[in-house]
Order: C-alpha cells, then sequence, then structure tokens
C-alpha cells in the first residue's frame, strides 16, 4: 500500500464510514459494569474524547459471552439488555462529531480475573466462574486453570460473536473490532506457545489461524457491508519464540481477503518477559511492515505521544490511523492541542473539533493569549 501523503487531521474513509481525522482513542478497560452493563461512568468517560476531538472513539473490550469476561466489571454484549446503554453512548459520541466503536472481546485464559486495583477479599461471589481456552494450561502459573473448548464447541462459539455483532449494530456502532491479541482467547488460538492442540484448530499456521479466521468469517457475514471491521493483533510475542512479523504478515493477508479493513497493530502475550523494547512508537514499524506487505490500512499504537510523532506516522505511511490510550487519558482533548501545534486547520476553522458550545470560549482564549503576548492589560468579565 503506497504513502499518499495524508496527514493526521485528514479525513479518512473505510468502507461507507469517514473519520473527521486520523485519531482513535484505544480500547481501555475501566472494570466499572454491572453485569456487563454501561452505565453513567462509561458515558462521561468515552463521550468526553468524542468532545475531544478524536475521530474514532472505540469502548472497551467488550465482552461477547459472561465467561469471556476478563474481570466481573467488564462490558458485554451477550445480552440484549446492554443494548440501550451502549447505544445512549453511541448517540452522545456520535453528536459530538466522532465516529463509535465496540472491540468485542474473549478473554480466554486470562478471565475472571480482578480489577488491577483489586485483591482477593474484594472479589464478590459472582467474580468467579469456569473459564475456556484453547488449552487446559493456565495463561501463567498461579493463574486459574481453563477448560479447554472442545473442536465441537467451537460453532457454537462463533454464534457468541456473531450475535454481539449483530448487537453492536442495534447500539449502532460505526465500526468493530476484534481483539486478537493480549493472551485473549483468540491470540490463544493464535500463539504456537499456547496452542498445542493435536486437531485440526492446532499445530501448523493454517491449523492455528483457522478459529480465528472462521470467527472474522462469521462476523464479517453478520456485519452490514457498509460498516468497516477491524482486527487487533499482537504483531509479535513477548519473546523472540511464538508470533513472529512474517506469520502476521500471512495472517493479516487472509483477515484482508475476509473483508477486514484495518489490522490495529499491537503485541506481547506469551512468552514471559517483553524483550522488544519499549520506546517512543516501538510498535510503529510493524504497523508499517503488514501494511506494505499485506496491502491493507493499519493502525499504529503503542507510546504514541507527541503531535509531530503521531503525523509523521501517517505522513510517511507507516500507518492509516494512530490510535491513543494512556496519553489519551491525561489529556482527552489531545486531538484538539495536536491540531493546534501542527497547524492543519484553516484560521476560520481552528476549533471545529470542539463542540459548537465551546468554540466561543476558545476563540476568547486565543484572543486574550494574543493581547497578552502584546504586552495588553485584559479586562475582567465574559
Amino acid at each position: 500500500m503506497s504513502h499518499t501523503g495524508a496527514r493526521l487531521f485528514d479525513e479518512f474513509t473505510l468502507r461507507e464510514v469517514t473519520l473527521r481525522n486520523r485519531t482513535v482513542l484505544s480500547p481501555m478497560c475501566q472494570y466499572s459494569a454491572t453485569d456487563g452493563l454501561a452505565n453513567d461512568y462509561h458515558l462521561v468517560h468515552l463521550g468526553r474524547f468524542a468532545l475531544g476531538g478524536f475521530g474514532l472513539v472505540m469502548a472497551e473490550a467488550t465482552a461477547v459471552t459472561a465467561d469471556g469476561r476478563l474481570t466481573y466489571g467488564d462490558l458485554g454484549l451477550w445480552s440484549d439488555d446492554q443494548i440501550d446503554p451502549l447505544r445512549r453512548i453511541a448517540d452522545c459520541v456520535r453528536g459530538a462529531g466522532a465516529r463509535f466503536g465496540i472491540q468485542l472481546a474473549h478473554a480466554g485464559p486470562k478471565a475472571a480475573t480482578l480489577p488491577p486495583w483489586a485483591s482477593e477479599p474484594d472479589r464478590p461471589a459472582s467474580g468467579r466462574w469456569e473459564i475456556r481456552s484453547v488449552t487446559d494450561a493456565p495463561y501463567l502459573e498461579g493463574w486459574q486453570r481453563p477448560v479447554a473448548l472442545r473442536s465441537e464447541e467451537l460453532a457454537a462459539q462463533l454464534d457468541l460473536w456473531r450475535s454481539a455483532a449483530e448487537r453492536a449494530h442495534r447500539v449502532g456502532a460505526d465500526a468493530i473490532e476484534l481483539h486478537m491479541a493480549h493472551g485473549y482467547l483468540l491470540h490463544s488460538f493464535l500463539s504456537p506457545l499456547s496452542n498445542t492442540r493435536e486437531d485440526n484448530y492446532g499445530g501448523s499456521l493454517e491449523g492455528r489461524m483457522r478459529f480465528p479466521l472462521q470467527v472474522v468469517d462469521a462476523v464479517r457475514a453478520a456485519w452490514p457491508d457498509g460498516k468497516p471491521l477491524l482486527v487487533r493483533v499482537a504483531a509479535v510475542d513477548n519473546g523472540t519464540d511464538g508470533i513472529d512479523i512474517e506469520q502476521t504478515v500471512e495472517f493479516a493477508r487472509r483477515l484482508r481477503a475476509l473483508g477486514v479493513d484495518a489490522v490495529d497493530c499491537s503485541s506481547g502475550g506469551y512468552g514471559g518477559s517483553y524483550t522488544h523494547g519499549i520506546r517512543p512508537g516501538y510498535q510503529v514499524g510493524w504497523a508499517g511492515e503488514i501494511r506494505a506487505r499485506a496491502g491493507v490500512p493499519t493502525v499504529a499504537v503503542g507510546l504514541v505521544t507527541e503531535p509531530a510523532q503521531a503525523d509523521a506516522i501517517v505522513r510517511d505511511g507507516h500507518a492509516d490511523l494512530v490510535a491513543l490510550g494512556r496519553e489519551a487519558l491525561a489529556n482527552p482533548s489531545w486531538p484538539v492541542h495536536a491540531r493546534e501545534q501542527l497547524g492543519q486547520y484553516d484560521f476560520a476553522d481552528r476549533f471545529d473539533l470542539l463542540p459548537i458550545q465551546s468554540r466561543s470560549w476558545l476563540a476568547k482564549r486565543q484572543r486574550q493569549l494574543d493581547r497578552l503576548a502584546r504586552g495588553e492589560r485584559l479586562a475582567g468579565g465574559r
């Protein structure tokens, strides 16, 4: 895929969905739901990023089944009861000019864990359940042991993903992303470190890809043609063993052939301690390689903090979209500040990433700053 000379604040279209810019709020678990239901916390949490100018606001990993939750506080879409609370958020996000996405997930061997601030005595009675994975091996030593999914159970698993995608459409989501990274269920099938099965769903890369690709096929068939489907991958596992970039490029080619519109390029999951080095933009190179070799749009993520850095990722053709997580939590209006720094606007629409209710206040702020810079005294009042 060739470089098009795009900029961070240019629009980007996937299928029939156009994003106002190339910034994405990365999915971040908040562990604040009850029975998978979104609440006012999620409305405010996600709404502020839309008000802050992001192009695509992604909800956190949203479980396709109750036993696929990472913790008892995760969002879910396994029940029709969970549709209306998420629809309220979708309406809020779109009303502020952004597009709304949902990351569908099954935590697999990492399910039934605790929120990061909780300890075992805090776990409610409903906070532990039997978990399912590619095999019966725990994610790490000392973690809960899962039950291996039998081959004949996988068709029912496909129905869970398909039904969650249908509910996401009823929510009004503009895009969905399937979570296939970080040791979750679909990653556990893909990694040779976790997938030691001896049936058709294990062994070679072809066997290990089989179930994740079946999930993609089922979801794409249930998801409207005009709406984009993304997949988050672990481009490499934690160490030098396991998934490598060659396997991920081949997987991305297969994803593209099944109708996946963009690959969100993260890393890590299996293989002990992470050995690839953490530095600004440490995963961007993998996004660029997947984009070039698999011919599919990519999302770059991971220690992207500076506007010039994010803009260069798009300009240099490493990725089509740039996702921010923790940086966005620290500054929910990161796109507004970034656009000012980069100067990617006409003066008349300088504040058009902000809701119209805020623009006159920001215009006054700029006038005041300009006057202070000239050494003028300011009067009080509105």
